[in-house]
C-alpha cells in the first residue's frame, strides 16, 4: 500500500517543487504527482524527475501533447482523466508512447469530469457511470497491448465513492489508487477520507491511497499514514494512545498529550506511545505501549515494554516520557 500527495507548488518553479517533494518524503510519501498545465511545466519535469528521492507522476488534462512531453523528460508514471484528454485516438498515442518507454498510467475518473454522454446516460455522476468510464477506457489502452494501468474512480460523496470502487474491484484486476476527491479542509476532509478510504482498505480494495486535503501536501501524507496504522495495514513513526479526558482526569492531560505528539511528529521508527490520565483505564493501556504514562493526582506513572519504571511528578512527566524514548535509541525527540 504506497503513499502519495500531489504538489501544490508551481511546477515550473522546479527549485521550489523539489523542496516540497522533499518534504513530503520525510514525511512518508512514496510516490508523488505534479500538475502540468502547460509547455513551460513540462519542460520543468527533467529537472525535477533528476532531484526527485520518489517515484514522479505527471498529472495531464486537456493536452495529450503534454503527456508525450512528460514521457520525453523520464517522468515514472502519467495520470490521465479520460473526461478530458480528447478522444479515442490522442489516449491511445499517448498510450502507445508509455508502453514502449515502459511508464505506467493512472485512469484518473473523476466524478467532476466524467464523459457528458456517460452524464446522460444515467442522470448523472453515478457509480455506474465511473465504472463505466474507467471499463470503457481500460479497453482503449488494452487494445494498444497496455496493460501496467492503475485506476481510480473518485467523487466527494463518501457513498458513491465506496460504492463505485466496490462496483470496480469485481469487474477488474488492476491496481486501484483509492481516495475521497475533494473532501474539504484539513478537518473535515480527514474525517470524510478517513471513512471513504478506511472502508475500502477494509474491504481490501486499494493499492496507493491519496487523502486530498485543502491542506498542505505533508498533512496529506501524515493522514494517510494514521488511515494505515489505524486498520492495522502498514507502520511507521508513532502510534500515539490517549484518553478522552473526562472529571477522573487529575493532570492536564490535553497539553500533555498534544505537545507529546507535536514533539514525536518527526519520529520514523515504528512507536506506539501511550499518554493516558487516570488510574481507571491508564495502567492497563500504558503497559500495552513500547512506552507510555498514565496519570494520577499531579503524578504519572512512567511505563516502558509493560513494566512500570518510576512515578514522576506532573511537571516532569514529559520530560522523563522524552528521556525513556531517547533511551530506547530514537534519536531526534
Amino acid at each position: 500500500m504506497a503513499v502519495q500527495t500531489m504538489t501544490n507548488t508551481d511546477t515550473r518553479d522546479a527549485d521550489g517543487t523539489l523542496a516540497q517533494i522533499e518534504e513530503c518524503a520525510a514525511f512518508g510519501c512514496e510516490l508523488i504527482r505534479v500538475a502540468v498545465p502547460d509547455a513551460e511545466a513540462a519542460a520543468a519535469l527533467e529537472k525535477i524527475k533528476k532531484g526527485s528521492p520518489i517515484p514522479l507522476v505527471a498529472d495531464i488534462h486537456f493536452d495529450y501533447r503534454l503527456a508525450l512531453k512528460a514521457l520525453a523528460a523520464g517522468v515514472d508514471g502519467l495520470r490521465l482523466n479520460p473526461g478530458n484528454i480528447g478522444g479515442r485516438d490522442r489516449v491511445q498515442l499517448v498510450a502507445r508512447e508509455a508502453r514502449d518507454r515502459g511508464v505506467p498510467i493512472r485512469i484518473g475518473v473523476n466524478a467532476g469530469s466524467l464523459e457528458r454522454r456517460l452524464l446522460e446516460k444515467y442522470g448523472g455522476a453515478t457509480a455506474d457511470a465511473l465504472v463505466e468510464s474507467a471499463l470503457n477506457n481500460i479497453l482503449l489502452l488494452e487494445e494498444v497491448d497496455f496493460s501496467a494501468i492503475k485506476v481510480s474512480v473518485k467523487a466527494a460523496d463518501v457513498p458513491l465513492t465506496v460504492s463505485a470502487y466496490r462496483k470496480l474491484a469485481r469487474r477488474v484486476d488492476y491496481p486501484l489508487h483509492v481516495g475521497v476527491t475533494e473532501a474539504g479542509t484539513l478537518r473535515a476532509g480527514l474525517v470524510k477520507s478517513a471513512v471513504g478510504i478506511g472502508v475500502l482498505l477494509a474491504d481490501g480494495i486499494g493499492d496507493t491511497i491519496r487523502v486530498s486535503l485543502t491542506a498542505e501536501p505533508r498533512y496529506e501524507v501524515w493522514a494517510a499514514w494514521e488511515i494505515l496504522k489505524a486498520l492495522g495495514l502498514r507502520r511507521r513513526g508513532v502510534e500515539l494512545v490517549s484518553c478522552p479526558t473526562c472529571g477522573r482526569c487529575e493532570i492536564d492531560l490535553i497539553r500533555i498529550a498534544t505537545t507529546v505528539e507535536e514533539r514525536l511528529q518527526g519520529i520514523v521508527e515504528p512507536l506506539k506511545v501511550a499518554v493516558m490520565g487516570c488510574v481507571v483505564n491508564g495502567p492497563g493501556e500504558a503497559r500495552e505501549a513500547d512506552v507510555g504514562i498514565a496519570g494520577g493526582k499531579g503524578v504519572g506513572l512512567l511505563f516502558r515494554k509493560g513494566e512500570p519504571v518510576r512515578t514522576v511528578p506532573e511537571a516532569r512527566l514529559m520530560d522523563e516520557l522524552f528521556k525513556e524514548i531517547r533511551d530506547m535509541g530514537i534519536e531526534g525527540v
